[in-house]
């Protein structure tokens, strides 16, 4: 077999789908997991360095200065340094965190300790420099008169990815896959060549890419669809208002209420469908415990896709693990040659990405063809180029949660259009509308991703 390009996908399906605590991956999973690096890269200094230091400052930059305090970023990094990791974190412990800004916390970092608290978090709102990715945050180590010991400069590009200045987005040294590929095209290449289904090709990847084996991979598929599920469920007990200043009144209850009641319409289809994802977006915006699908802030539409396939469509565990993939593969299509990042490409880089995914997973639990899989992938993400990420108040409440929604309306909706034809009639591929995706990103005012500055964002005072 001859070697990988580096610039292959060998992201692993447990990458993408994460599990840990709202509201945002990248302003609390990808920081959660930033300070936890340095904590652990501070325990490895020289005694003697240790024994000067005094502090640790925490400078937040971009779109994590400007929402960081509604996405709880500062709770994330203290819970980091306090050595928390995403999976394990209870999410009331977390909310606990800072609620006293009298009280610091204190970092063991081996025989030292330094406290930690409100102090030493910066939200840098002007930069002194360009900024190579949208969220980036620096960490310092100092000691009592203010010389820097120790100092990362890290990058939380979305979906709870964390990346650490001088190492590259693609890994060097990435693992030797089976079946490489970049690309939409050059996937279906390897299905037609090798006459494998998409299920057979992302499985053998992982195995190569984790080292586990089916029965393990299939294992914790199945544990990510019960966090899911999980997630939806207590969504659909909760009642009351969401934390913040919005004092936001949660409506899965409700809506899941007003759809047993009209059981027998035509409409009770759609009321579900809609209560199942603000369950899971409503308990992402609490705070609580949801799956990155791809990211926090879109955690809404797979789960109630997911939710709405196993209980009304009565799908089998099989089916909802092969579904699953073909998220899976788009959402790498999107992370590898665009970006899922809120901060970088708008709400379309996060409920745009969530919709393609939905729309490829129902297609494929449907049994339908891999040219479907990509039409109705591909026509997720076109309907929601250039929708804006302007969340009011820098809460991932409105317009997220309802966006989670239509999102998910959208993807069943494109797998309705990408199976009532013929799929090779679709004149935009999946390949076509990323690069697409990548360029509008690109020219979108920054004031429209994740800064709270523009759009929606602006009508907090009305709220």
């Amino acid at each position: 077999m001859s070697s990988v390009p580096t610039s292959v996908i060998t992201t692993s399906l447990f990458d993408l789908f994460k599990i840990g605590p709202g509201p945002s991956s990248s302003h609390t999973i990808g920081p959660m997991k930033a300070t936890f690096d340095f904590r652990q890269r501070l325990t490895q200094l020289p005694a003697e360095t240790l024994n000067r230091a005094s502090e640790i400052h925490i400078h937040l930059y971009g779109s994590l200065s400007a929402t960081g305090k509604g996405h709880g970023t500062d709770r994330a990094v203290v819970a980091g340094l306090l050595g928390w990791q995403p999976e394990t974190t209870d999410p009331d412990e977390l909310l606990a965190l800072l609620s006293d800004e009298t009280v610091t916390y204190p970092v063991e970092l081996g025989a030292k300790t330094v406290e930690v608290g409100p102090a030493h978090i910066h939200f840098e709102r002007k930069p002194p420099f360009r900024l190579p990715y949208a969220n980036t945050m620096i960490l310092r180590l100092t000691d009592a008169e203010g010389t820097t010991l120790a100092e990362e400069e890290y990058y939380s590009i979305g979906g709870g990815f964390v990346l650490r200045k001088g190492e590259p987005e693609t890994p060097t040294n990435s693992v030797t896959v089976p079946y490489p590929y970049q690309t939409m095209k050059e996937l279906k290449a390897h299905l037609k060549a090798n006459r494998i289904t998409l299920e057979q090709l992302m499985l053998a990847n992982e195995k190569a890419i984790t080292g586990a084996s089916e029965k393990d991979i299939n294992r914790r598929i199945d544990q990510l669809l019960d966090v899911m599920h999980r997630a939806v469920r207590r969504g659909l007990r909760q009642k009351g208002t969401l934390p913040g200043n919005i004092r936001l009144r949660r409506k899965a209850p409700m809506l899941y209420a007003q759809a047993k009641g009209l059981a027998q319409t035509s409409d009770s289809f759609l009321i579900f469908l809609n209560a199942y994802c603000l369950a899971a977006s409503e308990e992402n915006a609490a705070g609580g415990i949801v799956v990155t699908a791809p990211t926090s802030g879109a955690s809404g539409v797979i789960p109630g896709l997911t939710y709405l396939a196993k209980n009304h469509f009565h799908y089998d565990r099989a089916t909802l693990r092969r579904g699953m993939w073909a998220a899976a593969a788009v959402g790498f299509l999107v992370k590898h040659n665009a970006s899922i990042s809120g901060a970088e490409m708008g709400c379309m880089g996060e409920i745009g990405t969530a919709s393609a995914m939905g729309g490829a997973f129902l297609t494929e639990c449907a049994g339908k063809a891999i040219e479907a899989v990509e039409a109705a992938a591909e026509i997720g993400i076109e309907h929601h180029l250039g929708m804006t990420c302007d969340p009011i108040g820098g809460y991932v409440q409105i317009p997220c949660i309802e966006r989670n929604a239509m999102g998910a309306v959208k993807a069943y909706n494109a797998f309705l259009l990408a199976t009532a034809g013929t799929p090779s009639d679709q004149k935009i591929s999946l390949d076509a509308v990323v690069k697409v995706m990548k360029a509008t990103g690109r020219d979108m005012s920054t004031k429209y991703k994740e800064t709270s500055e523009a759009g929606l964002a602006l009508s907090a005072t009305e709220c």
